[in-house]
């Protein structure tokens, strides 16, 4: 890893937690996770086992800590590391497709859904909550994954551009 992908993960993460901060609570003081949106993005700019690593954990431990969801440190980090991989294995497997913007946008989308269930899933089993999970899968996860999207369509473009501009090694730079 050189030191412009390091500090292009980096900023991808910053801006992730700097939109996960501003973004006002739905149902009870849960948010859309645009660490995740960025999460996807740097994914798919970086395809390879140490930069997923390296961006499921910490964007894990930053969402953890900015949780507004009691107790949802845990989750955070369960859910961003296997979502991560997850989304990885997929990437791999349609590599060629996976950077072409409807595509990334589906993936993109399927991911939240998935960081969504694992997520609750697993705040569930801590806490006892005696919410049904289908509820809050309804009105969180759902609407977070419309949110992911529009983000994802609005972002994954500009950030591409910018690093085919500055002709830096990336996944979506080398496709072209």
């Amino acid at each position: 890893m050189n030191t412009k992908s390091l500090v292009l993960k980096a900023l991808l993460v910053s801006v992730g937690a700097a939109l996960y901060l501003i973004i006002p609570g739905i149902n009870g003081g849960m948010k859309p996770d645009f660490m995740l949106t960025m999460m996807f993005v740097g994914i798919l700019l970086f395809p390879n086992a140490k930069s997923v690593f390296l961006l499921a954990v910490t964007t894990g431990v930053i969402s953890g800590l900015f949780s507004t969801f009691p107790a949802g440190f845990i989750p955070n980090i369960v859910d961003k590391f296997i979502t991560a991989f997850v989304f990885f294995a997929v990437v791999v497997l349609i590599r060629k497709l996976a950077t072409k913007l409807p595509v990334a946008i589906a993936l993109c989308g399927l991911g939240t859904i998935l960081s969504g269930a694992i997520f609750l899933s697993v705040a569930i089993f801590i806490l006892n909550v005696d919410v049904p999970f289908g509820f809050l899968f309804l009105t969180v996860v759902l609407p977070a994954v419309l949110m992911n999207g529009v983000a994802f369509a609005f972002i994954f473009p500009i950030v591409t551009s910018l690093v085919k501009r500055a002709k830096l090694q990336t996944a979506v730079s080398e496709s072209v």
